[in-house]
Order: structure tokens, then sequence, then C-alpha cells
């Protein structure tokens, strides 16, 4: 079996992300005054764009990596 340990991390980090950043953008709408306590700074969005940019980090080395060895033994004489 060869599967990195990136690729499940960067999926889990890009669901909860995606799922952050989400809640960010709906309450920034719907619930302003949620917001009060930390200045008006939404920080579910900037928390969510974060994980969703580590996740795709992860995932895209993981994927990458997974992909060089798979070719490894293939172009071996």
């Amino acid at each position: 079996m060869n599967l990195d340990i990136r690729v499940p991390i960067g999926l889990l980090f890009l669901s909860l992300g995606a799922l952050i950043t989400g809640f960010g953008v709906v309450t920034h709408f719907t619930n302003p005054e949620l917001y009060a306590r930390s200045l008006d700074i939404n920080v579910n969005i900037w928390w969510g764009l974060v994980m969703l940019a580590f996740g795709a980090a992860m995932f895209y080395y993981g994927r990458r990596a997974t992909m060089r060895t798979a070719q490894a033994p293939s172009q071996a004489p």
C-alpha cells in the first residue's frame, strides 16, 4: 500500500477549512455582531482560508510524492 500520510491530512484540512470558511461567510452577513469581541475581524474566514491553503499544500505534495514513487520502478531497466 503506497499511501502518503499527507494525502488524508490534506483532505481533512481541506474539508474543515471549507466548513469554517463557509461558516464565516454566512455569519458575516447574518450575524455581524458575533465578531464585535474580535474587533470586527472575522476570524472564521481567515483561519478557514489558512486551513484551506495548508490542506491544499499537504494534498498536493502528498499526491506528488505518490506519483513520483509510482513512476520510479517502471523507469528502471
